[in-house]
């Protein structure tokens, strides 16, 4: 699994995990970045994805869990050191 880290020690480190076809559509499992607002990851995360990737991840039906939390409001959520923020595809079922 590749990983790759964005910042500086100084600043608060989130884990950003992305699953099934989302890893598929970013290209690697996880990525570190500097963030305390699901903002900023975002922004992070457009420093070094592809605007296919960016497309994948912002889709309307793509979920975002935080420590295992599905969180509906993404501009309410604040992070802090050690943070994990997943990206989930849309799940079908029958």
């Amino acid at each position: 699994m590749e990983s790759l880290a964005i910042g500086t020690l100084a600043n608060i480190m989130i884990k950003v995990v992305f699953f099934a076809s989302l890893r598929e559509d970013v290209g690697m499992a996880e990525q570190w970045v500097a963030a305390t607002r699901m903002t900023e990851v975002f922004a992070q995360l457009r420093q070094t994805l592809s605007e296919t990737a960016m497309t994948a991840l912002t889709a309307e039906n793509v979920r975002v869990a935080v420590n295992q939390a599905l969180v509906e409001q993404l501009d309410a959520v604040e992070l802090k050191e050690g943070d994990e923020v997943a990206f989930l595809p849309p799940v079908t079922g029958g």
